[in-house]
């Protein structure tokens, strides 16, 4: 019976999707899963719903909400972290106010530039917390970050302390399927590999049974009309080669070709929204409405199992069947070779029971 702390658990909607996973995962449906969070309202509501769960998925786990985090931590095998230090008032929202006063426009700000900078000082210290717990507590226990900025953060990790840990994306798993559908091709019997940093993956290559797809890609992509969603990745893909696992949202706050004081345009050009974020107070609002009217109000929420990454990792360790994965780590021994062996990478990894 594999003990899972889940750090973050106010996040009822993940926490549904990637606990639920678990719960339908046979190597993982008896698990003791221990929930934290600091906002004691949401952990409760987290727990409410996750224990409905539970019972109509069969009943086999074991559910319990800690407010103090090192008993959460106590014993566990594995250690799923979803934070975020600061709420959107003032935090979030002074990520991308501060810097538009000085000309600095971003869409997300949670990676990279000012804000996604700014979110990484406030947030290392946290998960340092969180490891040196760990260290004491569960020493042996895989930490399964999924906070950004994620390479600032499980780099950080990774560097100063002992624990083993590799940080997990949503957008790798569905990159080349959102891809090859925005261009109306079929996403049967594909495969692909990509390797990079986290948001900016290069999508290396991508066939079908053995046949190389790009430069069909490539054809369909330049005579797409816009406006569409995914027109700074088509830019980027005819300028470099390769397409980037990230959405173009994301990807334009990352390199120095799209967001221009002086060249204004191009924000329409490529259809780049910068100030989504001033709606974001208002669709938190709604995100938790329906959390508690869908989830935790809801005693029949059932559940289907999702492609993130955490109960496929958990699963391989605990029945040693491989898994592939994508996934943030140190790039020892230069896994990307025009990087620093000191950098955070986003590459794949083989997963088993060792």
């Amino acid at each position: 019976m594999p003990k899972i702390a889940f750090i973050g658990a106010g996040s009822t909607i993940f926490v549904k999707n990637v606990l639920g996973d678990c719960m339908l995962t046979p190597a993982l449906a008896d698990a003791h899963i221990a929930l934290h969070d600091i906002d004691l309202e949401r952990l409760k509501e987290s727990e409410k719903m996750l224990v409905n769960l539970n019972r109509n998925l069969g009943g086999k786990a074991t559910i319990k909400a800690y407010a103090d985090r090192r008993e959460a931590l106590k014993g566990a095998n594995y250690v799923i972290n979803a934070i975020s230090v600061g709420a959107f008032e003032p935090v979030i929202r002074s990520d991308h106010e501060i810097p538009r006063k000085y000309g600095l426009k971003q869409t997300y700000a949670d990676t990279l530039g000012m804000g996604g900078l700014i979110r990484g000082l406030r947030t290392i210290d946290v998960m340092l917390e969180f490891a040196r717990d760990m260290e004491e507590l569960c020493p042996d226990a895989w930490f399964l970050n999924y906070t950004n900025p994620m390479a600032i953060l499980t780099g950080a990790v990774l560097r100063e302390t002992g624990i083993k840990a590799v940080g997990l994306c949503h957008s790798v798993q569905v990159c080349a399927k959102e891809l090859l559908e925005g261009l109306g091709m079929s996403t049967e019997d594909v495969r692909w590999r990509i390797a990079g940093i986290n948001h900016q993956a290069w999508l290396l290559d991508i066939t079908r049974n053995g046949e190389d797809l790009y430069p069909e890609i490539k054809r369909r992509a330049a005579a797409r009309p816009g406006p569409h969603d995914d027109m700074v990745r088509y830019e980027m893909m005819k300028t470099f080669g390769y397409y980037v696992t990230e959405s173009s949202m994301h990807g334009a706050e990352y390199v120095p070709y799209f967001i221009k004081n002086a060249y204004p345009e191009l924000l329409e050009k490529y259809n780049v929204p910068t100030e989504n974020f001033k709606g974001w107070g208002g669709s938190s609002k709604a995100y938790w409405e329906q959390a508690m009217n869908d989830l935790v109000h809801n005693t029949s929420v059932s559940h289907v199992r999702t492609h993130e990454y955490a109960s496929y990792i958990m699963e391989a360790m605990e029945t040693n069947v491989p898994f592939k994965i994508a996934g943030n780590v140190l790039n020892t021994g230069g896994l990307i070779s025009n990087l620093p062996e000191e950098a955070c990478v986003e590459v794949s990894c083989l997963v088993d029971g060792e």
